[in-house]
């Protein structure tokens, strides 16, 4: 996991991540958390006010795992054609990876009511993608008449609703290459990529 922040922070994290994993957000307690951590429980407070603000750390961090995971991949490429296979291949590989997380992530926020962190964790993979779209529009690789904060968070949404559908689902009778190359024929399209 890619947890930047202290090392009892970091325990915590993980520990909710593994044990909210097993036994599901409802069943799993403070305490069970602390002890996979091995941290005292007041020590949990002083980075979490309760279980559920748990949750947008989470998403926090499997968002940095994404982002990381993608910039690796790309090694200095930044061509909008290389940008969208990446993106689309390390959606997939980490909504496989952390699909019972990221369920929980979904779960949390749409159960506490605060969608609007959702934005604003997402906000800096938003402004890359944005970033990505004009240099490819300066370079005019894709449609220039696009609104381009947008289009960024369709791609991302796109993606990623596409991945968590395929890997939620019981009925896998299509291999993920096959969803992969179809959506990312449909966002070259979309951009009108040849």
């Amino acid at each position: 996991m890619a947890v930047s922040k202290d090392d009892k922070y970091s325990k915590i994290l993980n520990a909710a991540i593994e044990i909210i994993s097993e036994k599901g957000l409802d069943k799993t307690s403070i305490s069970d958390i602390v002890k996979k951590a091995g941290i005292a429980q007041g020590t949990f407070y002083l980075y979490f006010s309760s279980k559920m603000a748990l949750v947008p750390a989470i998403a926090d961090n499997l968002l940095t795992i994404t982002f990381q995971r993608i910039n690796d991949k790309l090694k200095g490429k930044k061509d909008i054609e290389s940008v969208l296979e990446v993106l689309v291949d390390e959606t997939f590989s980490i909504t496989d990876e952390y699909r019972d997380v990221l369920i929980l992530c979904y779960s949390g926020f749409a159960l506490d009511r605060s969608l609007e962190t959702w934005g604003t964790i997402y906000k800096p993979f938003y402004e890359w993608m944005e970033d990505v779209l004009v240099k490819a529009i300066n370079q005019q690789a894709i449609f220039s008449d696009i609104d381009v904060k947008w289009t960024a968070k369709m791609i991302i949404t796109l993606v990623e609703a596409t991945s968590e559908r395929y890997y939620s689902s019981d009925q896998k009778n299509v291999a993920p290459d096959e969803y992969k190359a179809e959506i990312l024929r449909f966002c070259k399209r979309s951009l009108g990529i040849q």
